[in-house]
């Protein structure tokens, strides 16, 4: 493996990045959801349930806009609005185990899979494991870095939540 020099990191890391958002947008087109949509149903199957109001926080969403994610992938049949097991006055959302309302799964995540798994097996176990161990802590790096974006302590002045110009 050769060494990346320093001033060529930051443009293969974009690279990288840039691919995953394009291949995550295509899977979403190939599976005849939103992009927000997919990303719910990763948080979703990530988080086991949540309420509407967690699940707008972690996709950015207003309450509004979670409601209608919520119905439409209600009605795909892809998720389904329960009764929370230790409040029954809250409602959870959590994933239909086994839907794919409609969507072939593995025509829409097979192609980077299988391509991502080949990848992979270019590596030793223990270079597998140090990469592992960066996106571990990468993963928790942004999503911090998300938090302190959307916090109003990171928002430009007359700058409002959802961008506008006031």
């Amino acid at each position: 493996m050769s060494t990346v020099r320093r001033e060529d990191a930051h443009r293969i890391y974009r690279r990288y990045v840039d691919a995953v958002v394009l291949n995550g947008q295509a899977s979403a087109e190939a599976a005849g959801l939103h992009t927000t949509d997919l990303r719910a149903l990763s948080v979703l199957d990530l988080a086991g349930s949540l309420t509407s109001g967690e699940l707008a926080e972690r996709t950015g969403l207003t309450t509004g806009a979670t409601t209608r994610l919520i119905d439409r992938l209600e009605r795909r049949g892809l998720v389904r609005r329960a009764v929370h097991p230790a409040d029954r006055r809250k409602v959870i959302i959590e994933p239909v185990a086994g839907a794919t309302g409609g969507v072939d799964v593995e025509a829409v995540a097979g192609p980077a899979r299988r391509r991502v798994v080949a990848v992979l097996a270019r590596y030793t176990p223990e270079q597998l494991d140090v990469l592992f161990d960066y996106f571990e802590h990468a993963a928790t790096a942004y999503h911090e870095a998300t938090e302190e974006l959307r916090s109003d302590a990171a928002r430009p002045a007359g700058v409002t939540p959802e961008g506008a110009q006031e």
